[in-house]
């Protein structure tokens, strides 16, 4: 692969965009892949033609090549390019040749394949307190999507469906072989039609045929308000095109929700610490806490005589219900507080109020600040 040049390998320009890249990297692929192609060296050949797009559909990486001529001083590297990263995530190497040749590799069993275009799913990590309002979000992902110049039909101006000559619209083949045993017949997906029984008489250029091209997506995604980790949401039409104007998949959209620094989600429920100074433990207050809601202030009645971690309920302070306009409650978890160090008149007025009490308690007055008491 040393001798090569991948915009060769790949049959582009230098020049060349990402868009162009990834058109011809997809076309070629369909012909080169080792299912389809009866060249010898066909598996080398789909190795060098992935090393290639792996380099030039990274800007970084094409960059370095396009300067040194190789990338991190590795030539041109080695393995198969992560496909996951082309059409969105969520697929396998199968997966992908199931996509290129119309939903099954030519080198399997027969019969006929799918058309309709497959699901697709992403995940959308969001904030707890985004969450508590709901939030429109904006997201990227990469997609076979339909032709515009074809409007997905596969075919270009003048063009139309025809059954498969070879298949005769059976979308597979039979093969009959003599052997020593007898006669051997088996039934292969039909190379021509890719096992569809149709082709395109003049396929669209834009396509090869197909009715679909990969094609990086940006859509607005509405999130409701108190939905939960795991949940997914739906955009029908937006996963992948199917083959020659057949259905479009859907995209799932699953959500995930980042810890938060001060609540904790239980259902519906939140939990938040508030600290409490032994004076307010001791004696009740009324404080204000945070809320989840944008600038909101809850007000949290801390008994008297609260103890350490004791829990104060605040009804429909919690989290915003899934297409609800209650909410869950708040649970306000106490954490007393003892001062480390105190005044002069904070250790006196305490002081007095261990005396009442009839508390035991050590004098850390100095011997200088005792004979200075006495004379004073």
């Amino acid at each position: 692969m040393a001798s090569e040049d991948y915009y060769e390998v790949i049959g582009v320009d230098r020049n060349a965009s990402q868009d162009e890249i990834k058109k011809a990297f997809y076309k070629k692929a369909r012909k080169v892949h080792p299912d389809v192609s009866d060249d010898p060296d066909a598996e080398e050949k789909f190795k060098q033609l992935n090393e290639a797009y792996a380099v030039l559909s990274d800007e970084n990486k094409r960059a370095q090549y396009d300067r040194f001529g190789t990338v991190d001083g590795s030539g041109f590297g080695g393995g198969y390019t992560d496909f996951s990263d082309i059409f969105g995530g969520g697929f396998g190497m199968s997966d992908i040749f199931d996509s290129f040749f119309g939903g099954g590799a030519a080198g399997g069993g027969g019969g006929r394949v799918r058309t309709a275009g497959r699901n697709m799913a992403v995940g959308l990590r969001l904030t707890l307190k985004e969450i508590a309002t709901g939030v429109t979000k904006e997201i990227s992902y990469e997609r076979l999507a339909p032709c515009e110049t074809c409007h997905g039909s596969g075919c270009q101006e003048g063009g139309k469906e025809v059954t498969c000559g070879k298949c005769h619209g059976t979308g597979v083949v039979t093969n009959v072989r003599r052997t020593m045993l007898g006669t051997v017949q088996t039934q292969t997906t039909c190379p021509e039609c890719n096992g569809l029984g149709h082709k395109i008489d003049k396929p669209c250029p834009d396509c090869d045929g197909e009715g679909r091209v990969p094609t990086k997506e940006t859509i607005k995604i509405e999130v409701p308000k108190g939905i939960r980790e795991g949940q997914q949401l739906r955009k029908e039409g937006f996963g992948e095109a199917g083959l020659n104007g057949d259905i479009t998949g859907d995209l799932l959209i699953k959500i995930h929700i980042e810890e938060d620094d001060y609540f904790q989600r239980d259902g519906d429920n939140l939990h938040t610490r508030m600290n409490v100074s032994m004076l307010q433990a001791a004696l009740g207050a009324t404080l204000v806490v945070e809320g989840i809601l944008p600038d909101e202030e809850v007000e949290v009645k801390v008994p008297a005589g609260a103890q350490n971690e004791q829990v104060v309920r605040v009804k429909g302070a919690g989290m915003p219900r899934y297409n609800s306009d209650n909410r869950g409650d708040l649970f306000v978890h106490i954490w007393v507080t003892i001062p480390k160090k105190l005044n002069k008149r904070e250790r006196e007025a305490l002081e007095k109020a261990a005396n009442a009490f009839g508390e035991k308690f050590d004098n850390q007055k100095t011997k200088f600040q005792k004979l200075k008491d006495a004379f004073s």
